[in-house]
């Protein structure tokens, strides 16, 4: 079992940055792709991007590429989301996850991320 806790939301203005991380326990995550959802008020649950035990990344969409960054410290057990130029369509409640045999099978409980404009 693989227990996620995400950190680093918060209140920010538009155009600021925030640093998500999303610390791992019970087992070392070295070997799972690990990832980042998010959810906004009335929308559903949307891919923000992953990243593979060999370090291969994955963004949900062009926009997030250019502004968020995805990364991990095995050594650690945690992965990032350094998000920067934040929008106010951001705002949304952000988890992590850890895939195993090809599925979304650990979640964290999410972050709240909120973007003023």
């Amino acid at each position: 079992q693989v227990q996620l806790v995400e950190s680093g939301g918060g209140l920010v203005q538009a155009g600021g940055s925030l640093r998500l991380s999303c610390a791992a326990s019970g087992r070392t995550i070295s070997r799972n792709t690990m990832g980042w959802f998010r959810r906004a008020p009335g929308k559903e649950r949307e891919f923000v991007g992953d990243i593979s035990w060999s370090g291969v990344i994955r963004y949900g969409t062009e926009s997030m590429k250019g502004r968020f960054t995805i990364s991990r410290d095995n050594a650690k057990n945690t992965v990032f989301l350094q998000m920067n130029s934040l929008k106010t369509e951001d705002t949304a409640v952000y988890y992590c996850a850890a895939a195993e045999s090809g599925s979304w099978n650990y979640w964290g409980q999410g972050t709240q991320v909120t973007v003023s404009s």
